[in-house]
Parts: structure tokens; C-alpha cells; sequence
């Protein structure tokens, strides 16, 4: 399978970089990055684009699977606008290409909390994004709802920092219904991504599938 990866730069996504080139079941991973990375691989295709003129790049979008690690922080975006444009419009733009290519899955990490009616601007738009997707059509769609993601980020976030250092002892306390918020390494949710890849190889999707995978589904596929 050829698979193309946005976000491979990211926390998340370099380890499912990292997973993908080991599995036989992947022949090509087309990454998109901004700059490109140190990693040499025979199977890595890198493309550096600029991510507001993927339309220029629609042949790239030839892949049978996308998988989608992009996103932000407001902070780090500079404006709430522009955040939308990295987290809303690049991977809906990229979804809407692949679909045009023939693409017959799209694998998205999201974040617990999603919905196009919450009152808070990042899940707001992590929600319409959702919604934008499923009225695609893809015949497999799969959603990643993690809560914190915990690992070593090559950039500092004050609060994450603060929550990570805690989430061992709050994770404890979050049984039942809270399990879904419970922080979750960023390598398990890259294996539980890269193994729901695998599982298409095998068992491509007889009919159209839509997948929200929160905190224990996703141990479950990492492991």
C-alpha cells in the first residue's frame, strides 16, 4: 500500500513515520512536510510543499491510505484564523484531494472533546473538521479521540509540561465513564494508527466504515 502522512515532523506523527517503514504491508510513505527530514528510508518519499498550495501537488494524493497527525496550538498559530487554516483547512483540503485520487481511507488524529457545536473554539473546529470529513464519504474513516498526549516534544509547552508531570497520579483517578480522558503516550497512539493500517491491507472495508477510537480502543489497536 502507498501511504501518505501529513505531520510527519510532529510528536505523534514521527512515530508513525517510524512504524510505517517497518511493516511490510506499506510499499511507499509519501510524506508532505515544510522541511525535510533527516530520515533516509527506500520507502520514504518526502515532498516539501507549501501547505496552502496542496492543490498545486493533486498527483501526490495518489495513495490508497491518508493518515493525518497535523495540528497546532492557538499560541503557537498567532491567531485563531490561522489556527483554522492549519488544523481545519490543510487536512480537509488534503482529504478532499486524496478522495479525488482514489484514496479509500483517512485516518485523523482529532482530540477528545470534539464538536462542531462546542462552546470552545479548539474543539469547535477539531468538530467541524469531523463533520467536513464525514460528508466526504471516504469508505473508511477513522477518528483518534486522545486526551493528553504524553512524550518528549521537540518544542516546550508550559502547561502540557504541568499536566504531564501529573497525569500519572489523574490518570488513577479516571476509571469508567472518565477513562476516555485519561493521558496516553503519543508512541501507542502511532502503533494503535499503524496497525489499523496493517488491518486494511488484509481486511479492506466491504462497506463504508466510520471509526471514533478513544482511550481504550486505542490501547487495544496499539497493541
Amino acid at each position: 500500500m502507498r501511504v501518505m502522512l501529513l505531520g510527519a515532523t510532529g510528536l505523534t506523527g514521527g512515530k508513525v513515520l517510524e512504524g510505517l517503514l517497518v511493516k511490510d504491508e506499506v510499499s511507499q510513505v509519501v510524506a508532505l512536510v515544510r522541511h525535510k527530514l533527516p530520515t533516509l528510508h527506500e520507502k520514504l518519499e518526502q515532498h516539501e510543499i507549501d501547505f496552502g498550495q496542496m492543490a498545486d501537488h493533486g498527483d501526490l494524493f495518489n495513495v490508497d491510505i491518508i493518515i493525518c497527525c497535523l495540528g497546532t496550538t492557538i499560541k503557537k498559530a498567532g491567531s485563531q484564523t490561522r489556527f483554522r487554516e492549519v488544523d481545519l483547512g490543510y487536512p480537509l483540503k488534503a482529504a478532499e484531494l486524496g478522495k479525488s485520487q482514489g484514496a479509500r481511507a483517512f485516518i485523523l488524529m482529532s482530540a477528545i472533546g470534539a464538536s462542531s457545536s462546542s462552546t470552545i473554539f479548539y474543539n469547535r473546529v477539531k468538530g467541524e473538521l469531523e463533520d467536513s470529513l464525514r460528508a466526504l464519504r471516504y469508505p473508511y474513516l477513522s477518528i483518534y479521540h486522545p486526551s493528553l498526549l504524553l512524550g518528549d516534544r521537540s518544542e516546550h509547552r508550559t502547561a502540557e509540561a504541568l499536566g504531564i508531570k501529573a497525569m500519572p497520579l489523574i490518570n488513577r483517578a479516571l476509571i469508567g465513564p472518565l477513562e476516555k480522558y485519561r493521558g496516553i503516550d503519543a508512541a501507542t497512539v502511532a502503533s494503535a494508527m499503524v496497525n489499523e493500517v496493517c488491518s486494511l491491507a488484509s481486511e479492506p472495508a466491504a462497506e463504508r466504515v466510520i471509526q471514533i477510537r478513544e482511550y481504550d480502543e486505542i490501547v487495544r489497536l496499539a497493541d
